[in-house]
């Protein structure tokens, strides 16, 4: 059976808004192993997906092949992330900053590994840390 063409697109545009809130959660938080000149942040509308936000990893094959260093993109999904409260935000963009390696190879950390830490933990303890960096302070300009 033929899928039916809904006609949908998706369309991507720069979010420098996510850039700067990266920045921050990286400084807050301490993240001094995110190089943030190698993340690079979008918002997509049009998806259908179910998800709130993605991260993409740049293969070391295509590293290897195009002779550059190691990227990510951070795509934020605008019909879910962005009606959220910035906490929620934070939390978003805390999920995707765990699943890159502290190596920084391109690769992604999986939310299943056998024998190795969950990464649920992983998430959990990056939210303690940032949130007691933070002072919940959620009442100061932000929502």
């Amino acid at each position: 059976m033929r899928r039916k063409n809904t006609g949908s697109r998706i369309f991507w545009e720069d979010a420098p808004d996510i850039k700067e809130r990266i920045a921050i959660l990286k400084k807050e938080g301490g993240f001094s192993w995110l190089d943030l000149e190698s993340v690079f942040c979008l918002r997509s509308k049009g998806s259908k997906s179910r998800a709130i936000a993605r991260i993409w990893g740049l293969p070391s094959l295509w590293q290897k092949v195009l002779n550059i260093k190691p990227h990510y993109v951070i795509e934020v999904i605008s019909e879910r992330y962005d009606r959220l409260k910035d906490r929620e935000k934070d939390d978003v963009l805390l999920h995707e900053i765990a699943h890159i390696p502290r190596n920084f190879s391109g690769s992604l950390v999986p939310h299943y590994r056998r024998g190795k830490r969950k990464f649920q933990d992983l998430v959990k303890t990056l939210k303690l840390r940032y949130h007691r960096q933070d002072g919940n302070n959620y009442s100061s300009g932000r929502k």
